[in-house]
């Protein structure tokens, strides 16, 4: 389930970066602060960007980084970042990028449940509208467990 991947520790509202790199650092800090991630893991992600591109901006303005376990995954979780202003990834069609969702998952296929029910909210414009318009972490994190 999404709501046992989130925390109130792994949200994050108005963060300031600069570009895609600094993103990518922000986004996942809240899993390296919260024992989720190893400092590998941050660094693999931006070694995946640098060879392949921004693959993993899937939507207008929506990227789901991640890396893969053996990288530095320690728990599975999901970090929330809406940035306070947004940042191209080199993605023609999605970008630029505001909503970054971080995923850390120990093996290929657990979190695969969790990855269905974020993709409904993918569609979901009030989901998008509650990021937009939330003062607190708690807000977001109530939605979800209201939505479970």
């Amino acid at each position: 389930m999404l709501v046992n991947l989130v925390s109130q520790e792994l949200i994050q509202l108005n963060v300031d970066a600069k570009d895609w790199k600094e993103a990518i650092i922000a986004s996942a800090q809240p899993l390296l602060n919260e024992g989720k991630i190893e400092q590998t893991y941050i660094d693999s992600m931006i070694e995946a960007v640098n060879e392949s591109g921004p693959y993993f901006v899937l939507l207008p303005h929506v990227a789901l980084p991640h890396a893969r376990h053996e990288k530095g995954a320690l728990e599975d979780a999901l970090g929330i970042t809406v940035l306070s202003n947004p940042v191209n990834f080199s993605n023609p069609v999605n970008d630029p990028v505001k909503y970054i969702f971080t995923l850390s998952a120990t093996s290929n296929d657990k979190h695969l449940v969790a990855l269905a029910e974020l993709a409904e909210l993918f569609e979901d414009q009030a989901f998008f509208k509650l990021l937009d318009d939330a003062v607190s972490s708690d807000e977001i994190y109530d939605y979800l467990k209201l939505i479970a």
